[in-house]
């Protein structure tokens, strides 16, 4: 399908199952944390999954390699960004598949509906407005600053909008950690996985993956940890595979769970 692409646009490869996104370098472009989230969280077949700030689209577009059946909502309030993931989706014939919606995600219980979803997914802004240096430029910033919402907002738009056992997983910094716990905890989501992300052997974690349950029990599992480089620079296996491994990756990783 023929798209059309705005000035500074540009088509890249996600390396699975032939998807496609569109991107620009006047926006915030996704990084790996977006692509470990998708890795990460829990989705089985026919689940219906919400992806909360879902930016350019990139992990529905990601968990729609798991299953042909999976039914993905993106919820994006930036226009540009929506449209961009709007064309993507169209870009990969996905349009039965993916819909994005245009919005602020704290409305989005009341909009759509509580207790409607399987998944809830989201990769937020990390830091507070007023800690660090903000971004001149508003995509940018908005990725890395908490602008449009905080942390606690967004768990709790995900705690309503997630069905009672249903799973609600983040992808965030380690500095945050207790932050994300309470939380989940406090808006009834119990936590239930995590794995730390760490540059390479020896490094202290600067991601972490942490997966919960609406309504679950106590009984936190911590996964091993995920190294991203060798000691010589080189990709660890095991993110090779992620980047590299297409639909097989996938389908082998859900015979896991």
């Amino acid at each position: 399908m023929k798209i059309m692409l705005y000035e500074g646009e540009r088509i890249d490869d996600l390396m699975t199952a032939g998807r496609r996104i569109i991107q620009s370098k006047e926006v915030f472009s996704f990084s790996m944390d977006a692509v470990l989230l998708a890795r990460f969280v829990t989705v089985r077949r026919r689940d219906t999954v919400i992806d909360l700030g879902t930016g350019n689209g990139v992990i529905p577009l990601l968990l729609t390699t798991r299953f042909e059946c999976l039914k993905i909502t993106a919820v994006e309030i930036q226009h540009r960004l929506a449209d961009m993931a709007m064309r993507s989706v169209q870009l990969n014939d996905l349009t039965d598949k993916i819909q994005v919606i245009e919005g602020d995600l704290r409305t989005m219980p009341d909009q759509l509906g509580h207790g409607i979803f399987d998944v809830v997914t989201c990769n937020p802004p990390y830091r507070p407005v007023g800690e660090g240096d903000q971004n001149p430029n508003h995509y940018v910033a908005a990725a890395k600053h908490e602008i449009h919402c905080n942390l606690l907002e967004i768990l709790q738009s995900a705690a309503k909008l997630v069905r009672f056992g249903g799973k609600v997983a983040i992808v965030h910094r380690p500095d945050r950690l207790t932050d994300i716990l309470s939380h989940m905890r406090g808006v009834g989501v119990e936590p239930k996985r995590m794995r730390m992300v760490h540059p390479k052997l020896h490094a202290r974690p600067n991601m972490l993956l942490v997966e919960g349950i609406r309504g679950g029990k106590p009984d936190l599992v911590i996964d091993p940890p995920l190294l991203v480089h060798k000691e010589n620079g080189e990709y660890h296996p095991e993110i090779e595979r992620i980047y590299s491994g297409g639909v097989a990756a996938w389908q082998n990783q859900m015979e896991k769970i």
